[in-house]
């Protein structure tokens, strides 16, 4: 099963959304802006894609401009920061098995369903 964890107010997240949508394979939807991830799928996320925690943050919101930009933080830090404050992770996130992808673009699902 592909799960996309979705934020509906990001235009790059309803791309990848009707990305799936087109390609007309069985999906589940997660706003994770409504229904927060926990840790541990998090950390799953995360290492499935294979990027460091750091790199699935979006340094385009106000709490990073403002309080994280110039800090040096390890995968666990990035992840609790990511847990308190949601709108840091990168979206959409794709994840088929134990592989996903930060599907911007939209087209990097295909390596989920090849």
């Amino acid at each position: 099963m592909i799960t996309i964890y979705h934020n509906p107010r990001c235009r790059k997240s309803r791309a990848g959304l009707e990305y799936l949508k087109a390609c007309k394979l069985p999906f589940e939807v997660v706003d994770y802006m409504k229904t927060p991830l926990n840790a541990e799928t998090l950390r799953t996320l995360i290492r499935n894609t294979g990027l460091k925690a750091g790199e699935l943050v979006r340094k385009q919101e106000e709490i990073y401009k403002k309080e994280l930009k110039s800090k040096a933080l390890d995968d666990e830090a990035w992840i609790s920061l990511m847990l308190q404050h949601p709108q840091l992770i990168k979206r959409p996130l794709v994840q088929a098995g134990n592989k996903a992808v930060w599907a911007d673009p939209p087209e990097n699902i295909q390596a989920l369903i090849k």
